[in-house]
């Protein structure tokens, strides 16, 4: 009988935290497929505009300034080095990023939790080509693109800097790859 206790108590927390994005406000509208010599911008129906008016350190104190990404298509990813989903979607990026960097991508992650050092040490032991800088303690970069409820978070922004759409928790190659292809 306790077990049956400890599976049905996994299964209420599973399900609470899944339910809070959904209680707390619906994603950004999500891309719209594009048709064949369409002179649009963008497919992105969004109407919010990420505030990329941010100055942040990367891993090596260096300062960059989101608004240097403005005007290229942007995947922000708010992530933890605790985190175990988080880890598992770097080697993607890592991918991703090498594949349409040359289109104009920028895949920029902003660590939440670590400062330099220590993300100077995680890095050698899973590298990151793409941009990653320190937002520990800065609250408001948080709300840079959207609520952020959870880590890892992905959002998905165009060329005109606007948020065309979410991802929250683990994300696969495809799902990826298919959000990049219509910002690019």
């Amino acid at each position: 009988m306790p077990v049956r206790w400890l599976i049905a108590a996994v299964a209420s927390v599973g399900a609470g935290v899944m339910a809070v994005p959904m209680m707390l406000g619906s994603d950004p509208p999500v891309f719209e497929a594009r048709h064949a010599g369409a002179a649009e911008a963008s497919s992105c129906k969004a109407e919010r505009k990420a505030n990329l008016d941010f100055t942040l350190e990367d891993m090596h104190g260096a300062r960059v300034r989101l608004s240097e990404y403005k005007g290229r298509p942007i995947l922000l990813n708010y992530w933890a080095t605790w985190c175990g989903p988080c880890k598992v979607e770097i080697p993607i990026f890592n991918e991703l990023y090498a594949k349409y960097k040359d289109q104009g991508l920028v895949i920029v992650g902003i660590s939440v939790d670590d400062d330099g050092p220590t993300l100077r040490e995680f890095v050698k032991t899973m590298p990151m080509s793409y941009p990653v800088l320190l937002a520990a303690g800065e609250e408001d970069v948080l709300e840079a693109a959207g609520p952020v409820y959870g880590y890892p978070t992905s959002f998905y922004i165009d060329r005109r800097g606007a948020v065309c759409g979410r991802h929250i928790g683990l994300g696969t190659k495809e799902s990826f790859e298919t959000a990049i292809k219509a910002l690019l």
